[in-house]
């Protein structure tokens, strides 16, 4: 077990940027309060139509990292994770609209950026991801993605601002157990460190983590010594970069000189998810009315059971009333409304099963 924890993060503006007479559009937040420990880093769009991105990079930070040092607890119990996404992306709706009023927005894509990050109370920790950037676990064996970037082939990634965002939110509930060190950065960082072909993180990772064994300040000053002369100093169209740390005091690092610095690449192949989920369109569609029917089976079923017993509960009358008669009719009345959740039923299943075709098949991306 750790004895304590110590986070930073640092983040540098780009060559690009500073060519460009252009703001810095990353952010990074480290914060430890309410027994739980936070690094959160995110890099605001680039591009025309993200006017505002340095914005929305800046706020986001902030406003997870309060959301995880309030309610931890709450949102590690909670196990309908999507509805813990979407929580997420509420809040920050929320925020931005803040944003847009202020700064007289008049698209909430002005303020587009991704998202990482890491929290610990305890053995308990949180991973959250959406976008490009990695997260990366590093082990008393050696460094493995928590997380990998979520980039097309074509280089477009995801943002917080998207329609469909929590649905490409990643939140990842774990534990420290045999954790060194977790790390966080944007893709100007990543883009030197992370073998993408093959998932392979480089060990100066291990390393640049290891800067923080010495305490926050320490740490946050080497590793913008490293960013500005290696990662940003090493191109003149530089990206701006961010890289966070939370390291567990205590805790075997690996030892770098026995870590790989090069790997097989992954396998290929011509199939994409968007034809394998083409595929069972056609089955979808017929379990979406094996299953109507089924229902409807069932609760015809309950009722003939139901019916069976009132008549066997039911005293026999002595005489024959005159309202008798309209008896049959009341009693057709009540079944057919008995047959309404059955009917509810089959066509809310066809519906949710055509939706989630349709979410897999017809999605909007965000443009990096």
């Amino acid at each position: 077990m750790y004895t304590g924890i110590t986070v930073g993060c640092v983040t540098t503006i780009g060559k690009k940027h500073i060519s460009r007479d252009v703001p810095c559009e990353d952010a990074s937040f480290a914060v430890q309060k309410n027994g739980v420990s936070v690094v959160c880093i995110a890099d605001g769009a680039g591009g025309k139509k993200y006017t505002h991105a340095r914005f929305g990079s800046a706020c986001a930070v902030e406003l997870i990292a309060d959301i995880l040092t309030e309610h931890f607890d709450a949102l590690y119990a909670e196990n309908r994770e999507a509805a813990v996404r979407s929580y997420f992306m509420a809040k920050i709706r929320i925020a931005f609209a803040d944003i847009i009023a202020e700064k007289e927005l008049d698209t909430l894509d002005q303020l587009s950026c991704t998202l990482l990050f890491v929290a610990v109370k305890d053995r308990r920790m949180i991973v959250g991801h959406l976008g490009d950037g990695l997260v990366v676990r590093i082990s008393p064996s050696g460094l493995s993605p928590f997380s990998m970037p979520q980039n097309e082939k074509d280089g477009t990634t995801f943002f917080i601002t998207a329609g469909h965002a929590a649905d490409y939110m990643r939140f990842i509930k774990t534990t420290v157990d045999d954790c060194h060190a977790v790390a966080l950065m944007t893709d100007g960082v990543q883009d030197n460190v992370y073998d993408e072909d093959s998932g392979l993180v480089k060990p100066v990772v291990a390393k640049m983590a290891e800067t923080f064994s010495d305490g926050r300040e320490k740490g946050e000053a080497a590793i913008r010594e490293i960013l500005e002369k290696y990662i940003v100093g090493s191109s003149n169209v530089s990206d701006d970069s961010s890289f966070g740390v939370l390291l567990f005091e205590g805790t075997k690092a690996p030892d770098v000189s026995s870590l790989e610095s090069s790997a097989e690449k992954f396998g290929t192949s011509e199939e994409n998810f968007m034809t394998v989920a083409k595929a069972i369109k056609d089955d979808l569609m017929k379990a979406s009315e094996i299953i109507t029917k089924a229902a409807e089976k069932s609760e015809e079923s309950k009722e003939a059971e139901e019916a069976a017993e009132s008549a066997e509960t039911e005293p026999k009358a002595e005489t024959k009333e005159p309202e008798e008669e309209t008896k049959p009719e009341t009693t057709q009345k009540v079944s057919g409304n008995k047959n309404m959740p059955a009917i509810l039923l089959g066509i809310a299943c066809v519906i949710e099963l055509i939706i989630i075709v349709l979410l897999l098949i017809f999605r909007t991306r965000g443009v990096l």
